[in-house]
């Protein structure tokens, strides 16, 4: 099987129950064609760069597949006959991302990093 990085943008008019709905069925049908969901994040509700389908703002989740390729083929299927999607791309990658969302979110503040960690230096 394949690893897959999933990306979602669901309308700004839904709430974030309904993304979670949205996420949970959208893991059984990947788990009804022998796959599995690894992990699923839900970013939040985020700004769009522009306006798609007049929206302003949009819900972002994330998931992580390991499945055969029909398995994305029936989740991009069952997403372009869901009217509260905006938008979505499907990544194969090798592997997945580990991901550090505080070290991320410091980076992208600008904020101190704590004590014990020190910046590596190139020369």
């Amino acid at each position: 099987m394949a690893l897959y990085e999933h990306l979602l943008i669901a309308r700004q008019d839904i709430s974030a129950q309904q993304v979670d709905a949205l996420a949970t069925h959208l893991k059984t049908i990947v788990e009804g064609e022998d796959g599995k969901v690894e992990k699923q994040e839900y970013w939040g509700l985020r700004s769009l760069a522009y306006r798609i389908k007049k929206n302003r703002k949009g819900h972002y989740v994330l998931l992580n597949i390991n499945a055969p390729s029909k398995a994305v083929q029936e989740l991009e299927r069952q997403l372009k006959i869901n009217e509260d999607v905006l938008r979505y791309i499907t990544v194969k990658v090798d592997q997945f991302e580990q991901s550090n969302s505080n070290k991320a979110r410091r980076d992208r503040d600008g904020e101190k990093k704590p004590e014990g960690e020190t910046a590596e230096i190139e020369l």
